[in-house]
């Protein structure tokens, strides 16, 4: 049941890792699997732009607006195609290198000519011949024509000048055309048209994937055919949000690539020829001479916004009409010819703005390409989309359930500050941007939902756990367990461990003396000390029969050094119950000794008992020769004592003595015991002496040289005369030298009780 609950957050991690990246493989597609992440892509994308800040424009672009001050000087707009005329005649004898206009003549300007060519039909119609009056007419015709003054405008002048139009995107808007207008307008929208189209393949050829428009709306044929410059200025903002962040650098319709107005400009600004190259999977980028514009597979171009509206110089139209703007802000430069006047301007939302001309839109698209200064995103996109979300959650996946709760945290937050932070490096120093959202939803989903699994299920396990073995167990002990749940499992492993048994001396005898209640309050407070220097010694209480403690130390947790700290407990206890005998003899005049056995060595520990009722409880001989062991103190008179394996572990850290080597109940081999003095360095010289004397008695027992032993023994109780074993050695050296043993005698002592 465990592993399978420890199981979940592998499965909820794949899960999430799953749909995040079949949601990311169509991330900014026309059929996004999840369309609100990709609005809060775009809107991560116009935060990195203000995280950015504003980065300074090159000197190459400038913009002639038709603002406010224009209109009010010159008239209200639409200005006379004459005027316009005068300005680029301005422009160019200031020496701007092109003049580019954010804005299309598709209807004529001849209402004076009308009226003049109304005369001279009327003229003819009367008969009135006047060679003058009609030359005049002619005259005043030719003056009156704005069109044709303009278009010669644009012809003589020493910059290449750039006309604006606009296609129709969809049928809709195209349905005032028929075929025959279209059809008639298509050689007027020529010069835009790129020069060279270069297709990878004849699949690239058939496949092109940038949008096909409905139908153009062009200058009129005077104007059209005055320059060999034009391009469409068509934007298309994001239709998530209305934000304008890519510029369409390329068009089909019909049978022909159109190049954007800003493209247009720079190929006259350089003098360079337009490319296109079309690779298998879309467009794979634009050319202009030397300048290479990264393009996504459908053409548009990322607008490199370097700040707020009027980060380009706005240069008022009335002042260049008026010549009032110095010919060194004009020289050399590329002019963008727009209307920025309130109500009769082209505004649009950008992620510095929400008033933004779109004349300066194409500015600064124009700039970021002259600098080579590009946003672009990756041409492996989707790949890199995948292998982040299933790098970064697979990895916090992995990671949470092996940590707490404030690691968990501290590592879900590095991972989201840590890619953010890269996000915006890559955007602000490197020019490319990468998806944030989707890799930073994986990260806070997969957190949010193993974090709330382990709140719900695992956290509910760990308190169980915690209020089932804290009483029981070191609170350090307890931790581990809580990290390691699956030590718990029903069945058992074999563990090298210390078994303990204690038990009070003449218990029923000292019950007898006391009320239940008494007893009963006496009982919990020796159970309550006794347990807590237990647990201080990262021992585990196993249980309590009546008076008895049955506790081991290291299991459920490993305990290197479990001999030692099983004696170090087994010291302080009996340090403990010392003070608390003087107590409770001036208290209830009861006196309390307790027995411990210990037994150091392999036993089978896990839990015991059934699917429904379990008990984390030790098995085994080793088990089994410290419960032994600790009965065995009523022979010798002793209140630790402790097997040969327990003893060998211990020699450097405490003092101990050997007493004997006896066959208890149930064991044929002879076990070898010993009693546990105290601390080494802490037991007196004279007791020491005396532990040294007993052995040599011992060694004088087991060669059945009686007498000798005897007077060693004696020699040990005159330096400690309250010494029950060596009382009891002697009785035994008596008895042996009147009934000897038998010739194969082990030197063992045979118990004939448990």
């Amino acid at each position: 049941m465990l592993k399978r609950l420890r199981s979940f957050p592998f499965l909820i991690t794949l899960i999430i890792l799953g749909v995040a990246m079949y949601a990311a493989m169509y991330a900014g597609s026309d059929q996004p699997v999840m369309p609100f992440l990709d609005i809060i892509e775009l809107k991560t994308i116009d935060l990195r732009f203000k995280l950015r800040g504003e980065k300074k424009p090159g000197s190459s672009v400038v913009i002639a607006v038709v603002d406010e001050k224009s209109l009010k000087q010159e008239g209200k707009w639409i200005w006379p195609r004459q005027k316009i005329a005068d300005l680029i005649t301005k422009l160019s004898d200031a020496g701007a290198r092109v003049v580019a206009f954010d804005i299309v003549f598709s209807e004529p300007d001849n209402k004076g000519v009308g009226v003049l060519h109304d005369v001279r039909r009327e003229m003819q119609y009367l008969n009135i011949e006047n060679a003058e009056l009609n030359q005049y007419l002619i005259e005043l015709t030719q003056l009156a024509d704005n069109d044709r003054i303009l278009a010669e405008a644009i012809k003589n002048s020493k910059a290449r000048v750039v006309l604006g139009s606009f296609f129709h995107i969809n049928p809709q808007e195209a349905a005032h055309m028929d075929e025959n207008a279209i059809a008639a307008q298509l050689p007027y929208i020529s010069t835009a048209v790129y020069q060279s189209v270069q297709y990878a393949s004849e699949k690239a050829f058939l496949n092109i994937p940038v949008l096909e428009v409905a139908a153009q709306e062009s200058n009129i044929p005077v104007i059209s055919e005055s320059t060999s410059y034009s391009g469409f200025f068509n934007m298309m903002p994001d239709k998530e949000d209305g934000v304008v962040r890519w510029i369409p650098g390329i068009y089909k319709f019909r049978d022909n690539l159109y190049a954007h107005l800003s493209i247009k400009a720079l190929s006259a600004y350089t003098g360079s020829p337009l490319n296109v190259f079309v690779g298998e999977y879309g467009i794979d980028g634009i050319q202009i001479g030397d300048l290479q514009v990264p393009t996504d597979e459908k053409g548009r171009i990322m607008v490199n916004y370097r700040g707020t509206s009027k980060t380009f110089p706005h240069l008022s139209a009335t002042d260049i009409l008026q010549g009032r703007v110095p010919a060194e802000r004009i020289k050399d430069k590329l002019v963008l010819v727009g209307v920025t006047a309130i109500g009769i301007y082209d505004l649009r939302v950008t992620p510095f703005d929400t008033n933004f001309p779109g004349v300066e839109i194409k500015a600064n698209l124009i700039d970021s390409i002259l600098s080579q200064d590009y946003l672009y995103q990756p041409d492996l996109m989707k790949i890199y989309n995948i292998l982040a979300i299933l790098i970064l959650g697979g990895l916090l996946g992995w990671f949470l359930p092996r940590a707490n709760v404030i690691i968990g945290l501290i590592m879900a937050l590095s991972l989201l500050a840590g890619y953010i932070i890269f996000c915006l490096y890559l955007f602000t120093g490197q020019g490319v941007v990468i998806n944030a959202v989707y890799p930073l939803i994986t990260i806070l989903l997969i957190y949010i939902s193993i974090t709330a699994y382990r709140y719900f299920v695992e956290e509910r396990q760990k308190r169980f756990i915690k209020s089932a073995f804290s009483t029981y167990l070191a609170p350090a002990i307890v931790n581990q367990l809580i990290a390691s749940p699956e030590k718990l499992v029903l069945g058992g492993e074999e563990r090298q461990i210390t078994a303990f048994f204690s038990d009070i001396a003449g218990f029923t005898t000292i019950s007898e003396k006391l009320s239940p209640h008494e007893l009963v309050e006496l009982l919990n407070e020796f159970l309550t000390e006794m347990s807590d220097i237990i647990l201080k010694h990262n021992g585990m209480v196993d249980k309590y029969e009546g008076d008895a403690i049955i506790a081991m130390f290291g299991a459920p947790n490993a305990l290197p050094n479990h001999a030692e700290a099983a004696c170090l407990a087994s010291i302080d206890m009996q340090a403990r119950l010392a003070v608390l005998r003087e107590k409770w003899q001036n208290e209830k005049n009861i006196t309390i000794r307790m027995r411990i056995g210990l037994c150091s060595g392999p036993a089978v520990v896990g839990n015991m008992g059934s699917k429904n009722r379990m008990d984390y409880t030790m098995m085994g001989d080793t088990v089994n020769t410290a419960a032994r062991l600790e009965g065995v103190n009523k022979v010798y008179g002793t209140y630790i004592m402790m097997g040969e394996t327990t003893s060998n572990d211990v020699k450097n850290s405490v003092v101990a003595r050997e007493l004997d080597a006896i066959n208890v109940v149930g064991k044929k081999i002879p076990v070898k015991i010993y009693e546990l003095v105290g601390y080494q360095g802490q037991v007196s010289s004279k007791m020491l002496q005396a532990i040294d004397t007993y052995e040599k008695g011992l060694a004088a027992y087991r060669g059945c040289e009686w007498d000798q032993a005897i007077d060693f023994f004696n020699q040990a109780l005159s330096l400690t005369p309250d010494d029950p074993p060596s009382q009891i050695m002697i009785d035994r050296c008596l008895e042996y030298k009147l009934n000897p043993p038998e010739a194969c005698w082990n030197g063992a002592y045979i118990m004939r009780t448990k």
